[in-house]
């Protein structure tokens, strides 16, 4: 059994303890608006980087309002973009099902998707244009599902027209993992057949690791296949950057 899993799962059920005390003394200083959730997340998010020991670093200027989109890794993606901005996420509809995690996710604005049923995209594509006339960013990972880093998958184009209707501004995100002893970045990606429990454990007892999460310029497109492809070609340039500067 590994000694820095250990005690680094004792260190995450601390600051999950913390993260509902946190939000229970919000909620009895008042009601909680939607940007507050937000900011919630955010500190939430910090703190459990903070207890776990894994550093994080944001190059380019994180946006305050629009449509952020990423490529999406792992689990541990939502802890880095979360600590790098305060956001909503589109996520699955089973997270909505996991305990404690579904939760927390609810309570901070999430909204879920059933990637498969049409009715379910318009609900949440609705919910995203009302969003984005907050002063708090919306986020979705537009390739639907995790990989293992090795190349992007096409984005969907669906959760794009709410902010091509609206004119709002979309901004490409490229998050990434270095592990300290060189092991594979795809060690700490969740993908495939993976269960969530056993790579959790893997990742808890993983050498030092860090994140980072790259943000470009802020576009705003005509048409959302347009925002789709020149987003997953930024994202897969700021990837290919950093993968040359670790070199």
């Amino acid at each position: 059994m590994s000694f820095r899993a250990v005690r680094r799962a004792v260190a995450l059920a601390f600051v999950l303890a913390s993260v509902v005390l946190r939000y229970w003394f919000l909620r009895v200083r008042g009601p909680l608006s939607m940007e507050r959730r937000a900011l919630w997340v955010q500190a939430s998010a910090r703190s459990i980087l903070s207890g776990l020991g894994i550093h994080y670093t944001v190059e380019g200027r994180p946006p305050m309002h629009g449509l952020v989109v990423a490529n999406h890794l792992s689990y541990l993606d939502i802890l880095i973009i979360s600590a790098a901005m305060p956001c909503f996420f589109v996520a699955k509809a089973e997270i909505d099902r996991w305990p404690y995690f579904g939760k927390a996710a609810r309570v901070g604005g999430t909204m879920f998707i059933d990637r498969g049923n049409l009715a379910s995209a318009q609900k949440v594509s609705a919910m995203i244009a009302e969003r984005l006339a907050l002063p708090i960013p919306v986020l979705f990972f537009p390739e639907g599902t995790s990989t293992d880093g090795a190349s992007l998958l096409r984005f969907h184009s669906r959760l794009f027209e709410p902010a091509i209707v609206a004119g709002a501004q979309v901004t490409a995100a490229a998050v990434s993992y270095t592990i300290e002893d060189g092991t594979p970045e795809r060690e700490l990606c969740w993908f495939g057949d993976d269960a969530f429990l056993p790579h959790l454990w893997k990742a808890l007892g993983t050498a030092g690791f860090s994140a980072e999460v790259r943000f470009g310029e802020p576009q705003v497109y005509p048409h959302r296949r347009v925002a789709a492809d020149e987003t997953q070609a930024a994202i897969a340039a700021m990837r290919e950057e950093n993968s040359l500067v670790l070199q």
